[in-house]
């Protein structure tokens, strides 16, 4: 084992480093997300794997609450209903798992966030093609590497952690899922 503490926090160290310029496109989100919640919007939210425990992680602090009181906010994990996700990927494959939740549920107001540490998940790409038609407001998580969606333009906001070490990335990813989850909170929080 050797030095594996030591190596696993001085890597880290290194891309919480290199996130600084990745704030504005926090800010894009948050604001995305906070202007169509006023408007009557939900969230959505997808991932596979750790990137789904990150999003029912997340999902669970806008409805229920990240550190102030205030109302629910409206947010569904798209990873949560372990029938509907075994339904549609014996029905439809594993690829239409999240696209055809989006289907049902996803309308012009709503926000899908969508983390996928390698920007390579066809289920979780396929979500972000559905909610383009619909006219969800985009919101991407991933790492380094995006080799396809990025270039369709199809993405309003897109947050790559500048690395290719899955751990790392989403390390971060769940940063910045609490600095969206704190700033959305800010602006529904009771005044007193």
């Amino acid at each position: 084992m050797g030095n594996l503490w030591e190596n696993s926090y001085n890597e880290l160290l290194e891309v919480v480093k290199s996130i600084k310029h990745l704030e504005p496109l926090v800010y894009r989100a948050i604001n995305g997300i906070i202007e169509r919640l006023g408007k009557g919007g939900k969230i959505l939210v997808c991932g596979n794997g750790g990137s789904a425990s990150d999003a029912q992680h997340f999902v669970a602090e806008v409805v229920g609450r990240f550190k102030g009181e205030r109302v629910g906010l409206p947010a569904i994990a798209l990873t949560s209903d372990g029938i509907l996700i075994t339904a549609i990927s014996n029905d439809y494959g594993y690829e239409n798992v999240f696209s055809r939740q989006i289907e049902a549920l996803g309308g012009p107001m709503d926000v899908l966030i969508a983390i996928s540490t390698s920007g390579r998940s066809r289920s979780v790409n396929k979500a972000v093609e559905i909610a383009h038609r619909k006219g969800l407001f985009i919101i991407y998580l991933t790492g380094a590497e995006n080799p396809t969606l990025n270039d369709l333009g199809i993405i309003d906001v897109l947050i790559k952690v500048p690395s290719r070490s899955t751990q790392r990335i989403q390390e971060i990813h769940r940063f910045i899922l609490h600095v969206l989850a704190e700033g959305i909170e800010d602006a529904f929080v009771f005044k007193t």
